[in-house]
């Protein structure tokens, strides 16, 4: 047998088989059209005894190579289409191993608490001696807090509550109390906040210390005004 008939059928099926490894593996009846032809090519070199033959074990060879290692990713997504259960996934979606896009759900955003009720304290209001009267550093203070109460709380309700120090008696420290928490509630009206949502001024005068009133330190503590927010 010359070489150029021994070599020939091995070229030929070397061929067919690398052509097919290319191909899906739902194109196997392909090759097995293609197998079948080269198959009996191969048998006719024989003997036309062989042709028929070649092309049975040339189709069955071809359609069995297909369907091993013919398999492809069409759309591209790493997961071979022969598992791939999301054929046609958009290019540069992430998928699983199934080939179907991964869900990524939106992460919840809660809502900040809000707290019912609050209390903030303004300390150190520098009124002068036996007077109620706001100086413009009282009013630096409180436009603070007016510009935190329409932010925060438009809606809310405000009490309005004055405290002073032990220096005096009972009687002259309740009304003082009761006139410096009216001149904080007059100014944070006159800074936006509307009338309607304080819905009480009062004084507490020395009865509710929050520090020793023996120290200076201890009595600026309990010289307070406090806004108590109900929303």
């Amino acid at each position: 047998m010359s070489i150029t008939r021994t070599a020939l059928p091995l070229v030929l099926v070397t061929s067919v088989l690398t052509g097919c490894s290319g191909l899906q593996k739902t194109d196997w009846p392909t090759c097995a059209a293609v197998g079948g032809v080269v198959g009996a090519g191969l048998g006719a070199i024989e003997s036309a005894t062989w042709a028929g033959w070649g092309t049975l074990i040339g189709a069955g060879t071809g359609a069995a190579y297909c369907w091993v290692h013919g398999d492809g990713d069409e759309d591209g997504d790493g997961v071979f289409d022969s598992r791939d259960k999301c054929p046609g996934t958009p290019p540069g979606t992430k998928v699983d191993a199934d080939g179907c896009p991964i869900k990524v759900e939106a992460p919840v955003v809660e809502a900040p608490a809000v707290v019912e009720h609050e209390t903030i304290v303004v300390r150190d209001l520098l009124f002068s001696f036996d007077s109620a009267k706001l100086d413009p550093a009282d009013e630096a203070k409180l436009d603070d807090v007016a510009t935190r109460l329409k932010n925060e709380a438009p809606n809310a309700k405000l009490t309005v509550t004055g405290h002073t120090d032990s220096v005096g008696s009972d009687k002259y420290n309740q009304k003082l109390s009761e006139r410096r928490a009216q001149a904080v509630a007059d100014y944070l009206v006159r800074s936006g906040i509307p009338a309607s949502s304080i819905v009480s001024v009062n004084g507490a005068g020395e009865s509710q210390p929050v520090a020793d009133n023996a120290t200076k330190d201890g009595r600026a503590m309990n010289r307070r005004v406090e806004i108590q927010i109900d929303r």
